[in-house]
Parts: structure tokens; C-alpha cells; sequence
């Protein structure tokens, strides 16, 4: 089987765990406006999807222009502090060293906005090992950040893109992408396995022997 030529990563639930920073920052704008807040553990769900569907289920609203005053609430607190309430998982500055070393062209490519994407890679010294960070607004699916990735040239579809959640595995195939699942972020084995991954890993060293 062929490595691949270019490595997406997603951040949130595949580099590190974001939920402290995340589900405080949603509390907050739930708050704001109103809503109940919710344990962090209910938020988990949250984790990967972009903000303005996870600003859906937990309102019920369909009003745009109230899901924009909800995430402009939600990233007053998370460009604070929210960002940097976030958890490095064990093993992966080692694993991207380790591609990184081997020649592997890395980019991130996530839901959250590009400049919050920048400031956590910053945050724990990993930001030297990317490219290039694609980062995602509202209303903007990471399969339609990939596509413009491949339409611009930046990528092919000879790369692989690497994740925690289905919509990760969904965003690389839809592309013509191989997607890899990683088990230690917030999709379980039975949401990732039913996408059909190339390769699904359990822990973060597995990314050097199966991409590298």
C-alpha cells in the first residue's frame, strides 16, 4: 500500500483535547442568551462538528442570525482564554516530529477558524511541523475546505486525512482522499470503522509506522 503524498490532520479531538475550552466557552453563550448550560461531558458531541450545527441542537433555533450572535458570544470567551484550556495528547509532538523528519508535507485542516487553529499550534510548539493551516468559518464544511484545497493545487488527492469524528473520514473520501480514524479523540471505533478508513489507529505512535 502507497504512502501518502500529503497529511491533513484535524485538531480538535485528533491533536489535542479541546473539551475543557470548548464546553466552558459554549456555557458561556448558552448563559448569555438565556439557555440552560450544560455538563461538559453533553458537550462532548460538539467536538469536531462546526459551531454554528452544534449552536442548533443545543438551542433549537433556526434563526441565523441568532446562531451568529451565539458564536460570536462563544469566541469572545474562547479567544480569552478558551483556546489555551486545551490539552496536548501524549505522543504527538513525537509522532509529528517523527513525520516531519521523515519528509512528510503536514497541514492542518480543521473547523475552527484559521487564527484560533494558529494560536493553539503556537501554544504547544508544533506549529514549525505544518505547511499550511486551513481553518473553517461559519457555515463552511471541512469537505468544502478540502475540495478547494485540491482545486487550488495546494493538495492532491493522493493524500490522507486524519481525524477523530466521522465528518473527518466523510470530508476526506468525498475528495477522493484516504482518511485515517484515530480512537483517542471523541468518535468511538463503531462511528469511524462505518465510514471505512484506510487505516484506524489507537494511539498516536501508530501514525509514524501506518503514514510515514
Amino acid at each position: 500500500m502507497t504512502k501518502p503524498d500529503f497529511i491533513l490532520f484535524d485538531l480538535d479531538g485528533t491533536l489535542s483535547d479541546p473539551l475543557q475550552g470548548i464546553g466552558r466557552s459554549l456555557n458561556y453563550a448558552l448563559a448569555h442568551f438565556g439557555y440552560p448550560e450544560r455538563e461538559l461531558d453533553d458537550l462532548k458531541p460538539c467536538i469536531g462538528p462546526p459551531l454554528d450545527q452544534s449552536f442548533r441542537v443545543l438551542t433549537g433555533t433556526d434563526s441565523d442570525a441568532h446562531i451568529h450572535e451565539l458564536i460570536a458570544k462563544y469566541r469572545e470567551r474562547y479567544g480569552d482564554i478558551g483556546y489555551a484550556e486545551n490539552t496536548l495528547y501524549a505522543g504527538i509532538p513525537e509522532a509529528l516530529a517523527a513525520l516531519h523528519a521523515r519528509g512528510k508535507p503536514l497541514a492542518l485542516c480543521t473547523s475552527k477558524r484559521a487564527d484560533f487553529a494558529e494560536r493553539i499550534l503556537e501554544l504547544f510548539g508544533l506549529r514549525q511541523y505544518f505547511r499550511f493551516v486551513s481553518g473553517g468559518d461559519i457555515g463552511i464544511h471541512k469537505w468544502q475546505q478540502i475540495a478547494g484545497l485540491i482545486t487550488a493545487g495546494t493538495i492532491t488527492q493522493g493524500g490522507v486525512m486524519v481525524g477523530d469524528r466521522d465528518v473527518d473520514m466523510i470530508a476526506g473520501h468525498r475528495n477522493g482522499l484516504a482518511a485515517a480514524g484515530v480512537l483517542w479523540g471523541f468518535g468511538d471505533h463503531a462511528e469511524l470503522s462505518a465510514e471505512g478508513p484506510r487505516y484506524l489507529l489507537s494511539e498516536p505512535g501508530e501514525l509514524v509506522s501506518a503514514l510515514g
